[in-house]
């Protein structure tokens, strides 16, 4: 069954964040949290994430703007370092508290009340009219990508910052894709190398098939996405996409799942 929900997931999630620069992460993540730990549900993530990035960087790459690479995308990969160093921080800790419900017992973890925190919060800023016509300007591209790469590294949430951040900088829409997708690639090859150091690969290994699968699904998202670039618009998704996390992240926070 998790190949199955995970697979549909990665396909519909790569298709939408194609064209919105934001999505595949905010909800595979969740989808991959609720058959794994989360430390290791977020580096299965990352690693779909990245091969999708890789394909879509095949795909357009050449229309990346350089300067914007460069001022966001320095900043996000030393802010992944640090976001994915919290995350490892956190997995450690011990449980806040315990409560029972007939005879099912669950914990509430550090790691994935933040995470189920940071859930509710980028929900909210997808259903938010507000957020959606939020940008800055040039100049604030090293402060987008501190905060983009922080947050990636610790959840996965990188590509709604990113967005933001991106929208003002006179970019055409394809390099504005393929400027997203270039510093998403730097973002995830740096939070990458430090979950493989930190993370036990078992986990990943014993589910090779699975994230197989799931890169295979993302890549065919990446295609119909690129085919559908002009005629897809994002807003009933976008809501779809954040009542599902609202959801998953009261699950989680609670520590049911």
């Amino acid at each position: 069954m998790e190949y199955l929900i995970i697979c549909i997931a990665a396909l519909a999630a790569s298709g939408l964040t194609l064209f919105s620069g934001f999505g595949l992460g905010t909800l595979l993540m969740p989808v991959f949290a609720i058959f794994f730990t989360i430390d290791l549900a977020v580096a299965m993530t990352a690693l779909v994430h990245l091969f999708n990035n890789l394909f879509k960087l095949a795909l357009m790459g050449r229309h990346a703007d350089k300067n914007a690479v460069l001022r966001f995308g320095i900043s996000a990969t030393i802010a992944a370092f640090i976001g994915a160093s919290t995350l490892v921080l956190l997995s450690g800790l011990k449980p806040i508290m315990s409560y029972q419900i007939a005879s099912s017992v669950f914990q509430i973890m550090p790691v994935k009340l933040v995470i189920a925190i940071l859930m509710v919060i980028f929900a909210g800023m997808e259903l938010s009219p507000r957020f959606e016509k939020m940008s800055f300007g040039e100049k604030y591209l090293p402060l987008g990508g501190m905060l983009s790469g922080f947050f990636g590294g610790l959840s996965g949430h990188q590509g709604a910052l990113r967005s933001a951040f991106l929208a003002r900088c006179g970019l055409t829409k394809e390099s504005f894709i393929a400027t997203g997708v270039v510093i998403a690639c730097m973002v995830d090859i740096s939070r990458i190398s430090f979950y493989s150091v930190h993370f036990s690969i078992a986990g990943i290994n014993d589910n090779g098939m699975l994230l197989l699968f799931a890169v295979l699904s993302a890549f065919t998202g990446s295609f119909i996405g690129k085919k559908l670039i002009r005629r897809v618009t994002m807003r009933a998704v976008q809501i779809i996409v954040s009542i599902m996390l609202f959801a998953i992240a009261l699950f989680l926070g609670m520590g049911i799942i």
